[in-house]
C-alpha cells in the first residue's frame, strides 16, 4: 500500500497552518477557559513556581501542570509575557493541530491508502470543533496530539500481533510516553482512549496476548516516571488537596453530576455531531454502511475500537461538552475518508427507513452549512450595524459552494467533488470569520477595551482595578493579576483604602449600590471613562464606567 511522502506531509502541514494561523494574534483571549490557562501560565513564569498552579491567589486544582508548562515555555521563548501578546500562549495548540493533522493522515494512509489519509486529515482540519479548539490556548488540542501518538503506536503494535517478537522498543516507548504526557495534561481522561482501544480490541478478538508486544514491564514505569514526580510534589505542596479537588471534585464529580450547568442526557454528543464535525458529519453518516459491512476487517475493527469506548463513556458521563469526544474525531474522519475512496464507492442504506434518515440528516447538514456560511455578515450587522462587502461576498460564495456540494452528494453523484466544494466553503468562511469579522466585533471585546482605557488613565504604575459588573477571566489576564472581581460595596471600600491609586469599574446595575457605599464612606469619586458592549459569556449588555477617588 503506497505511503505518504515528505512532500505530502509538507503540503498538509502548510494547509493546516493556512487554516489555523488566521486569528491567533488578532483575537483577544476567549472567555472563559482560555484566559484562565493563560493567566495561570503567566503567573507561573512571574512567580517561578512551576508546581502549584494558581489563578490570581486561588489554586487551580483541576488538572496537572502539563499545559501550563508548555505555555510558559513558549511564552518565555517568544518574549510575549510583558505585553500579553496572546499568540505566544497559543503556540502549543498550533503545534498540536499540525501534528494531529499529520498523524491522522499517517494512520489513515497506513490503513486505507494515501488518498484516504489525506482526505481524513482534511475532514479533521476543517471541522468546526477542531477549528475552534485549535485556536485556543487550552488543553484539548495538545491532549488530542498525545492520544493520536498513542493510537499510532498502538496500531503499529497491533498490526504485527501475529509476529513472534515484541514491537520495536521505540513503538512501546512512544505509546507509554504519549500516555504519560496525556496524564500530565488531563489526568485519567487520557487513559480512556489510551486503554479503551486495546481493551476493546482484546474483547472483540477474544485475545489479549498481543498486549505483551507493548512491553508493559518497562512501559508502565516509563509512563509513571513522567507523571509521578509532579504528583508527589503537588501532593506535598497542597497537603493532598490537589487530588481531592482534581480527582474527587473535578473528574469524578463530572461523572456523577452535571457541573457548571453542563449536565445533559446521553445522546448529546450524537446530536451536536452534525455541527461539531461539520462539514464532515454527513460524510461520516454516509460511511456507516461501509463500516458496518467491514466491521470484522482489521482496519475498520481498529477504528471502531477507538471510537466506540470513548464515545460511550462520554455519553454516559453526566457533564457534557462538545470537546470531550474530540479524541474520537480522527478515527471518524479516517472511516469517512475510507468510505469515500473505496473502489465500490458509497453504499446507500438498503432499507427505506435508513435512506429517509440519511436524507433528513443531509437536510440538517445543509441548514447547518448555510447557517455557518452566513454567520459572518449577520454578526457584523446585528452587533456592529456594519456591512462588510468582502465578508458578504465570501458568505454568498460559501453558501453557493455548500449548495453545490449538497447537489453533488444527492443522490451520491460525485462525493469527492462534493467534499472539495464544501471544504472550500469552510476554508473561505473561516478565513472571513477570523480575519475580518471577529476582530471587527468591538461590541463583544470588552476586556481589551477596558484594558486600553485603564492603561490610558491609570494614576499609578501599580494601580489596582476593582470590577463589579464584569468579572470575566480575560479582564484579569489583560489588566493584571491584582485585578479584583468584587461587589459594588467592596469596590467603594477599596477606593477609600487607596484613594490615590485604586480604580473601580462599575456597571449601571451596580451604580446605585456603589454610590451609596461611597456616600457612607464619606468619599467622592470622579468618572475617568465609560464604555458599553455585550458580555458574550452571559449575553448581557453592559454600560461600564471607570471611577477614581476625587482629590
Amino acid at each position: 500500500m503506497p505511503s505518504l511522502t515528505a512532500r505530502h506531509y509538507a503540503l498538509l502541514a502548510a494547509f493546516t497552518l493556512a487554516i489555523f494561523l488566521p486569528g491567533r494574534a488578532s483575537l483577544p483571549p476567549l472567555d472563559r477557559d482560555e484566559p484562565r490557562y493563560m493567566e495561570a501560565s503567566a503567573q507561573m513564569l512571574q512567580s517561578g513556581n512551576y508546581i502549584d498552579v494558581r489563578f490570581q491567589d486561588q489554586p487551580r486544582y483541576l488538572q496537572p501542570a502539563g499545559i501550563y508548562w508548555l505555555e510558559a515555555a513558549t511564552v518565555a521563548a517568544t518574549g510575549t509575557l510583558q505585553h500579553r501578546q496572546v499568540w505566544g500562549w497559543r503556540i502549543p495548540s498550533l503545534v498540536a493541530v499540525v501534528g494531529s493533522s499529520l498523524l491522522t493522515a499517517s494512520i489513515g494512509a497506513s490503513l486505507f491508502g494515501t488518498e484516504a489519509g489525506l482526505f481524513a486529515a482534511l475532514l479533521l482540519a476543517v471541522s468546526v470543533l477542531m477549528t475552534a479548539e485549535g485556536r485556543m490556548a487550552t488543553i484539548d488540542s495538545t491532549l488530542l496530539l498525545s492520544i493520536l501518538l498513542a493510537e499510532f503506536a498502538l496500531l503499529r503494535a497491533w498490526s504485527g500481533r501475529r509476529e513472534p517478537r515484541p514491537a520495536p522498543a521505540w513503538v512501546a516507548a512512544l505509546y507509554w510516553g504519549a500516555l504519560g504526557f496525556g496524564l500530565m495534561l488531563k489526568g485519567p481522561v487520557a487513559l480512556i482512549p489510551g486503554f479503551g482501544t486495546p481493551i476493546a480490541l482484546a474483547l472483540s478478538e477474544r485475545d489479549a496476548s498481543w498486549w505483551k508486544r507493548l512491553r508493559p514491564a518497562w512501559g508502565v514505569p516509563l509512563m509513571l516516571a513522567i507523571v509521578l514526580p509532579w504528583c508527589i510534589a503537588i501532593s506535598l505542596v497542597s497537603h493532598g488537596t490537589f487530588f481531592g479537588k482534581a480527582v474527587g471534585t473535578n473528574f469524578l464529580g463530572k461523572v456523577a453530576s452535571g457541573q457548571q450547568a453542563h449536565g445533559l442526557p446521553p445522546g448529546y454528543h450524537l446530536l451536536v455531531f452534525a455541527i461539531a464535525f461539520w462539514p464532515g458529519s454527513l460524510f461520516a453518516a454516509c460511511a456507516i454502511p461501509f463500516a458496518w459491512l467491514r466491521r470484522r476487517q482489521d482496519p475498520v475493527r481498529f477504528l471502531l475500537c477507538w471510537i466506540i469506548p470513548h464515545w460511550v463513556v462520554f455519553e454516559l458521563v453526566a457533564t457534557k461538552l462538545p470537546h470531550y469526544v474530540l479524541p474520537a474525531y480522527p478515527a471518524i474522519a479516517i472511516l469517512a475518508a475510507a468510505a469515500l475512496v473505496a473502489p465500490e464507492g458509497w453504499s446507500p442504506p438498503r432499507r427505506i427507513a435508513g435512506r429517509l434518515l440519511l436524507a433528513a440528516y443531509g437536510l440538517v447538514w445543509l441548514v447547518v452549512g448555510v447557517g455557518i456560511a452566513a454567520a459572518g455578515p449577520v454578526l457584523l450587522w446585528r452587533l456592529q450595524h456594519v456591512v462588510s462587502p468582502v465578508a458578504s461576498f465570501v458568505s454568498v460564495l460559501a453558501i453557493a459552494l455548500v449548495l453545490a456540494s449538497a447537489w453533488l452528494l444527492w443522490p451520491l453523484r460525485a462525493p469527492r467533488r462534493a467534499l472539495g466544494f464544501v471544504a472550500a466553503a469552510a476554508l473561505a468562511t473561516y478565513a472571513s470569520l477570523f480575519i475580518i469579522v471577529l476582530p471587527s466585533l468591538r461590541t463583544i471585546w470588552l476586556s481589551p477595551r477596558i484594558a486600553a482605557m485603564v492603561a490610558e488613565v491609570r494614576p499609578c504604575p501599580d494601580s489596582v482595578l476593582a470590577s463589579t459588573s464584569f468579572s470575566e477571566p480575560s479582564l484579569v489576564f489583560l489588566v493584571g493579576p491584582s485585578t479584583r472581581l468584587i461587589g459594588p460595596a467592596p469596590a467603594a471600600d477599596l477606593l477609600e483604602r487607596d484613594p490615590r491609586c485604586a480604580m473601580a469599574l462599575v456597571g449601571s446595575r451596580d451604580a446605585a449600590a456603589f454610590q451609596a457605599r461611597l456616600a457612607a464612606d464619606g468619599i467622592a469619586a470622579r468618572q475617568l471613562g465609560r464604555l458599553d458592549g455585550v458580555n458574550y459569556s452571559t449575553g448581557r449588555h453592559l454600560d461600564l464606567a471607570l471611577f477614581k477617588t476625587r482629590q
